[in-house]
């Protein structure tokens, strides 16, 4: 992972890796997200919202249509296209960063790629989908690729969450995708409980699939609100702990919906430890 030439590369972005960390910012096109549900589901409240994020220092915009919240109800392609495409159309000459599609979806990720979108997001790491690497090697897109589980059981957590990852890196190698487009996430939050997202925080350093990088998606999530006792509305210091300790221990991307905040964050985060 080491190495001036490190880059990830989605579409025509090309963003250097190791100097500083990514801010992915959230926007939700949904009315069942766990935090912002409901709050961007018109196409000019959801642009506004992501027109603010890249003024407040998003590297990326992460556009998601249906919500992946436990419990959530899942929505089918063509209501989730008609949800986000609109938002990408306006947003792909709006904005001048990335745009990532999160998606389960094929049918969903294509068209937001016509639309054009650079990244395809998806939390079960085209192991649900594998036509979902072949989009993104034929559109030469970025692929943000997440460890989950149906069960939540583990022998050594830290190895299954590398195999898996290394499962779906090599789907995405195996349809064509290049290395410098793949980013792995291990999932905070999704088939874990309360102690095993703590242990991948704790030892989220030993999680190492050369050569990718890692996001961390940890914000205001159900981790934090378990520890602090605090609702979703005031998970903001929560969230700026765990953004900070995820930089420190290897993290290059972080997800988050504060973007102004998380961007001073990791800014100072980055100043103490990147040479």
């Amino acid at each position: 992972m080491d190495g001036a030439q490190r880059a990830f590369r989605c579409r025509k972005y090309t963003l250097p890796l190791g100097s500083k960390t990514y801010i992915m910012g959230i926007l939700n096109i949904t009315i069942d997200s766990f935090s912002d549900g409901g709050n961007y589901c018109s196409l000019e409240r959801a642009v506004e919202r992501a027109l603010q994020m890249a003024e407040e220092g998003a590297d990326i915009i992460d556009i998601g249509g249906e919500s992946t919240r436990p419990g959530f109800i899942p929505v089918d392609a063509a209501e989730e296209i008609r949800r986000v495409v609109p938002a990408v159309e306006r947003l792909a000459s709006a904005v001048k960063v990335p745009l990532s599609i999160d998606t389960t979806k094929a049918a969903v990720a294509e068209r937001a790629l016509e639309a054009g979108a650079h990244i395809i997001n998806d939390i079960w790491g085209f192991q649900k989908e594998p036509a979902l690497a072949a989009l993104c090697a034929r559109y030469e897109a970025g692929a943000v690729l997440m460890h989950n589980s149906d069960t939540g059981a583990y022998g050594d957590i830290m190895a299954d969450i590398a195999a898996f990852l290394r499962r779906s890196a090599a789907i995405a190698e195996g349809a064509g995708l290049n290395k410098e487009r793949i980013i792995l996430d291990p999932g905070i939050g999704f088939g874990k409980d309360l102690d095993q997202n703590l242990t991948v925080m704790r030892r989220l350093g030993e999680l190492r699939v050369p050569p990718f990088p890692l996001l961390m998606g940890t914000s205001r999530k159900s981790m934090i609100g378990k520890v602090l006792g605090l609702p979703v509305t005031e998970r903001l210091e929560g969230t700026a702990a765990t953004v900070a300790v995820s930089i420190a221990r290897g993290a290059d991307f972080v997800r988050v919906h504060d973007v102004r905040a998380m961007k001073r964050v990791a800014a100072m985060t980055d100043a103490m430890i990147r040479a």
